[in-house]
């Protein structure tokens, strides 16, 4: 049996920056990823690397930022005023802040720039313009 669009499936993996510096592994969740394969869960070169897979296979991919999460996009610096922030929080550039979006979900930002009257924010997924690479393995398809 090897996976094909519609299965849903279980992965353990481990994914790593150019240099070597592991980002992210379904070790660190104490637990195989599970996902549907082809329903847009996944990021585009993962979820094509799965198909044809067989259980217990194991692989290593390697994606472009294309097929990751996107290239950095200079449209996804926002310039806030700076009064927007609360006072007791001095914003500094390196900083990771969490946004919340209307519907609950929260995710980073990066501060990437402070004047006096602005803060500079990179809306940007972190791992937006990376080369990724992943360990796969499927342990389960259902």
């Amino acid at each position: 049996m090897t996976v094909k669009k519609g299965d849903k499936i279980k992965v353990e993996y481990t994914g790593t920056l150019e240099d070597g510096t592991v980002f992210d592994s379904s070790e660190k969740h104490g637990k195989a990823l599970e996902f549907e394969v082809g329903s847009g869960q996944m990021i585009k070169g993962f979820d094509a690397a799965v198909i044809g897979m067989k259980k217990d296979e194991e692989k290593t991919i390697n994606l472009e930022p294309e097929d990751a999460y996107g290239p950095q996009n200079a449209e996804m610096i926002k310039n806030i005023p700076r009064e927007q922030f609360p006072k007791e929080q001095e914003p500094k550039e390196g900083m990771v802040l969490l946004l919340q979006t209307p519907e609950g979900g929260q995710f980073p930002v990066k501060v990437v720039g402070v004047t006096d009257k602005e803060v500079s924010l990179d809306l940007n997924h972190p791992l937006a313009g990376k080369k990724l690479t992943f360990k796969l393995k499927v342990v389960g398809i259902n």
